[in-house]
């Protein structure tokens, strides 16, 4: 997980309105239309868990993600902060969540208003954890993202292997910066950080990447 930049809602969605419409009666054409500002926030990739998503209409590995659950907040069905891509896993992310018994939502960290990386960091081998010293109910908060969303679950194994390719970068990264001043190896790491800046997990590579 990490920061979004929501874009201006798709204009298509003025013309639904709680209470009169159902969020079936979306048409193909505004669900594009509304995939188009996700990409745009996304790049293609799960809100969630940053895996790579597919986002044409008709594909089985994702779907639009309604943050505040619709059953528990139907009133918040056409708002488009309310709206994110998530993969169409059922161990993980937003079918995990709406399968989950009642929680308070705002106990979840909401990417486009918080940094999750001001809460959650991933470790070298997979696992999303609660970054040290946070207050208490930020580390509640952190914890209960990871719960909902499942990031530990079989998502770890899976974000485990995209991490393992980079572990040597890692040390040769951590050897400069313990040997080096720093605008020896920095433009390194600069580098490194630019090419995965787009990848699936890159959040959970990116972590590793950093000396610590």
């Amino acid at each position: 997980m990490h920061k979004l930049i929501r874009p201006r809602q798709p204009a298509c969605l003025n013309q639904y309105q709680h209470g009169r419409d159902q969020w079936n009666r979306v048409t193909p054409d505004h669900k594009n239309a509304i995939w188009l500002k996700l990409d745009q926030m996304q790049q293609h990739r799960c809100a969630y868990c940053e895996s790579t998503i597919r986002t044409d209409l008709g594909n089985s590995n994702s779907h639009i993600e309604h943050f505040r659950q619709r059953r528990s907040h139907p009133q918040d069905t056409f708002l488009w902060d309310n709206l994110f891509g998530s993969c169409n896993r059922h161990s993980s992310c937003g079918k995990h969540k709406d399968d989950l018994p009642p929680y308070n939502h705002q106990d979840l960290i909401k990417m486009d208003v918080e940094d999750p990386e001001a809460f959650i960091t991933f470790l070298p081998d997979g696992n999303a954890v609660p970054i040290k010293n946070l207050s208490p109910a930020d580390k509640h908060r952190a914890a209960e993202t990871i719960r909902i969303f499942n990031l530990n679950g079989p998502l770890r194994r899976i974000r485990e292997t995209a991490i393992s390719g980079y572990l040597q970068t890692a040390e040769a990264l951590a050897t400069y910066a313990a040997e080096f001043d720093e605008a020896d190896w920095l433009p390194l790491l600069q580098d490194e950080l630019k090419q995965i800046k787009d990848f699936p997990f890159t959040t959970a590579i990116k972590h590793v990447l950093l000396p610590a």
